[in-house]
């Protein structure tokens, strides 16, 4: 965990299940923890540009209930987002199945299962994390590109040699050379492999999917 991201963030609104379950995830590990007594309190300090490890009561209490919160946060990449509940209403299950939830937790919460939960998902996390910024970069090195360049480095990426590409294009050969000088240059690439490693990677990395809800026992 980093202070600038990646923190598991913990909304629990009973204070003693909120004090056991930060210091069992403090314990002896490199990572920041916050707590918060309520969604709302969670929205008013942290904002909207966060990424990390979110473990949240589906009972909340002010404006922002569960089901809230987990659209504000549904579709972000950089969430994993845990629920705990005692009773749920079908209606409820389906909200949490169809809201993207990582996992759904038994309450009241044990602080040694949820120290094990979250140990288990940071690894396969973090690696996502990387996978996505990996991605972020790739696109931003190929984004100067122009469409005509597009076309050439797919051409590249093909094995295609400069004439078959120029008669694809109808292009002069040179032009095309010229086109793979200016590619090389605007994606700061130091040869033809980086430069395929980067396409590869803006197409085709994706992080590992962390969206799937899984019942806890």
């Amino acid at each position: 965990m980093t202070e600038s991201g990646g923190h598991i963030h913990l909304i629990l609104p009973d204070p003693v299940e909120r004090a056991a379950c930060f210091r069992a995830l403090a314990a002896g590990g490199a990572r920041v923890v916050r707590s918060f007594a309520s969604a709302d309190a969670w929205i008013e300090a942290e904002g909207d540009d966060l990424s990390g490890i979110l473990l949240f009561r589906w009972r909340q209490p002010g404006r922002t209930d569960g089901a809230a919160l987990l659209d504000r946060v549904a579709g972000r990449p950089g969430i994993a987002a845990f629920v705990a509940a005692e009773r749920l209403s079908i209606a409820e299950s389906r909200a949490i199945l169809r809201g993207g939830a990582q996992d759904l937790l038994p309450a009241p919460l044990d602080p040694r299962f949820v120290r094990g939960t979250i140990d288990a998902v940071l690894a396969d996390w973090r690696a996502a994390q990387e996978a996505r910024a990996r991605q972020r970069e790739a696109e931003a090195r190929l984004a100067a590109l122009t469409p005509r360049e597009r076309d050439i480095l797919d051409g590249i990426a093909a094995g295609l040699g400069n004439k078959t590409i120029a008669r694809r294009l109808a292009l002069s050969p040179r032009t095309v050379e010229v086109h793979r000088a200016n590619i090389m240059r605007r994606a700061g690439a130091g040869n033809v492999a980086e430069l395929l490693r980067l396409q590869f990677t803006a197409e085709h990395a994706r992080a590992a999917p962390v969206d799937r809800v899984r019942f806890g026992a």
